[in-house]
C-alpha cells in the first residue's frame, strides 16, 4: 500500500483541530451544531478562515475546499461583490420587521430566473421552505399523504425525515431519527426513484396532496432522471390533481441559472431552494404558481423572524445578479467536467471500480459501483468504508471532500487548483 510519505509529501497535521474539538466539546453538544459536521475522518475540522476556493484550518492547512459550506459558496468563500453588498446594507440597517426595497428584488430576480415561480416567500433554511410548501399543497388539494422517495433529502422535521437512507428491502418508510414520531409518517409513502409504474399506481389510489422529489438526486448520489421521467411524473401529476413540488435546495441556480427544472424542461407547481441562492448567507425559498403561493393571504400561515431580512436579501441580489449572466457557468462547468474526467480516470488506472457521475459543478464518486446508479438502491452497493479512506487520504493531501462522495464546484476553482486536485487524487488513489 501507498503512503503519503513515499508519494513525496508530508501527511498534513490536524492536531490543533482535535484539540479544539475536545474544548469546544464541554460546551456544543458533540462540539458541533449539525450532526452533519460529526464523525468526519480523521477529525472534525475547525476553521479559522476561508479564501476563494480554500479553506485554512487551525493548524494552518489551506485545504482545496469541496464542501463548499455543504454547497452555498458557489462563487466560493470570498466574492467581492456579494460581501460589498451585504456590508452596505448593514450601515443600513440589520433587521426591520418590515419589508425593503431589496426584498423585492430579490423575489424579481427568483421569478425572473426560476420557470415555475410566478410568486416567491423567503425563509431562513431549505427544511423550512419544504414546510411550507407542504403546507401549501395540503391546503390546495384538501388531501392529506405525501409521496417522496427514498434516498431524497427534504429536512430535518418529523413529519418529512423519512427513508433519506432506508435499509436494502425496506418496504415503509423508515424514520431517520431517534425520537421522531411515529405518527409524524402517518401520511408519508416512500416510493422507489425513476419507477414511474409505481408512482403512477400509488396517485391512481387517489388522496394524495404532494409528490415531493429531488428533481435530480444530488443530495446522496447526484443521479439524474431516467429519459422521460420527470415529463411522465408531470403528466401523472397533472392527472391526479396532485401538486408536484421539486426540492431544488441543492439543485437550485447551482446545476444553471433556472436549476434542474431549467436543465430538464419540466416545470413543477412548486419548487423550494436554500444554499447557492445567497453564497452562505441563511436565505431559502418556497416558490411557484400564483394561485398556490397566494393562499398564503388566503389562511395559510408562513411566518417566520428572519424571512426576508435585509442582510440576507442583499446577499441574494448580489449572487443571483451574477449567476444570471451570460456565460457564468461556462468555465465552472468546463473545469468540473475536466475534475470528473481526472477523477474516473485515476480509478480506472488504478484498477478500482467507481462511477463519477452528475453535473459538473455538483457530482458524485462512488467506489464499488460498475455502473451509474438509478436510484437509493443502486447506492446501497457503494463501498462506503473505502471511499472514506479515500477522502482522508485526500485531506492529508490538501483537499477537503465531502466523506459521502458529492464534489461542489465554484467560480474559483480554477484550472490551477483542478490540477492540484488531481495529482492528490491520484495519490489517495493509490493509498485506497
Amino acid at each position: 500500500m501507498d503512503s503519503v510519505a513515499e508519494l513525496g509529501t508530508t501527511p498534513l497535521s490536524f492536531d490543533q483541530s482535535r484539540r479544539r474539538m475536545a474544548e469546544a466539546s464541554r460546551y456544543l453538544a458533540g462540539g458541533v451544531s449539525s450532526n452533519f459536521r460529526l464523525g468526519i475522518s480523521p477529525t472534525p475540522l475547525v476553521f479559522e478562515r476561508a479564501d476563494g476556493a480554500y479553506l485554512i484550518d487551525a493548524d494552518g492547512n489551506r485545504l482545496i475546499d469541496y464542501y463548499l459550506g455543504m454547497g452555498p459558496m458557489i462563487l466560493g468563500h470570498t466574492p467581492q461583490d456579494v460581501i460589498a453588498a451585504v456590508q452596505d446594507q448593514l450601515g443600513r440597517g440589520i433587521l426591520y420587521a418590515g419589508q425593503s426595497a431589496v426584498e423585492t428584488e430579490a423575489a424579481r430576480l427568483v421569478c425572473e430566473i426560476v420557470p415555475c415561480a410566478e410568486r416567491v416567500r423567503f425563509n431562513s433554511s431549505g427544511s423550512e421552505a419544504v414546510q411550507a410548501a407542504l403546507r401549501l399543497a395540503r391546503a390546495a388539494t384538501g388531501r392529506r399523504t405525501i409521496v417522496k422517495f427514498d434516498g431524497h433529502y427534504h429536512g430535518w422535521f418529523d413529519n418529512i425525515l423519512w427513508s433519506t437512507a432506508p435499509p436494502p428491502g425496506a418496504n415503509a418508510p423508515v424514520a431517520g431519527s431517534k425520537g421522531q414520531l411515529a405518527e409524524a409518517g402517518a401520511d408519508v409513502v416512500a416510493l422507489p426513484w425513476n419507477d414511474l409504474a409505481a408512482l403512477r399506481d400509488r396517485l391512481a389510489r387517489g388522496g394524495v396532496a404532494a409528490v415531493i422529489m429531488e428533481a435530480a438526486m444530488c443530495n446522496a448520489g447526484a443521479i439524474q432522471p431516467l429519459p422521460g421521467y420527470l415529463e411522465g411524473v408531470r403528466a401523472a401529476c397533472t392527472e391526479a390533481g396532485t401538486i408536484l413540488i421539486f426540492d431544488e435546495v441543492i439543485t437550485g441556480f447551482r446545476v444553471g441559472p433556472g436549476g434542474a427544472q431549467e436543465r430538464f424542461g419540466v416545470t413543477p407547481d412548486l419548487a423550494t431552494f436554500a444554499k447557492a441562492i445567497a453564497n452562505g448567507f441563511p436565505v431559502a425559498a418556497v416558490a411557484g404558481r400564483a394561485e398556490l403561493m397566494e393562499l398564503c393571504t388566503q389562511g395559510v400561515v408562513h411566518g417566520g423572524t428572519y424571512n426576508g431580512g435585509s442582510v440576507g436579501m442583499a446577499a441574494c441580489v448580489a449572487t443571483l445578479s451574477r449567476l444570471r449572466q451570460p456565460g457564468a457557468f461556462t468555465g465552472m462547468e468546463a473545469r468540473g467536467t475536466r475534475l470528473m474526467d481526472g477523477i474516473r480516470e485515476a480509478f480506472a488506472r488504478a484498477g478500482v471500480p467507481a462511477v463519477v457521475t452528475g453535473f459538473p459543478t455538483i457530482f458524485h464518486v462512488a467506489i464499488g459501483l460498475e455502473a451509474p446508479a438509478r436510484n437509493w438502491s443502486d447506492l446501497l452497493r457503494m463501498d462506503r468504508a473505502r471511499y472514506v479512506r479515500f477522502t482522508t487520504a485526500l485531506l492529508e493531501r490538501g483537499v477537503r471532500a465531502l466523506e459521502r462522495g458529492a464534489w461542489f464546484m465554484s467560480t474559483e476553482h480554477d484550472d490551477a487548483v483542478v490540477d492540484r486536485t488531481l495529482e492528490a487524487v491520484n495519490g489517495a488513489v493509490r493509498v485506497i
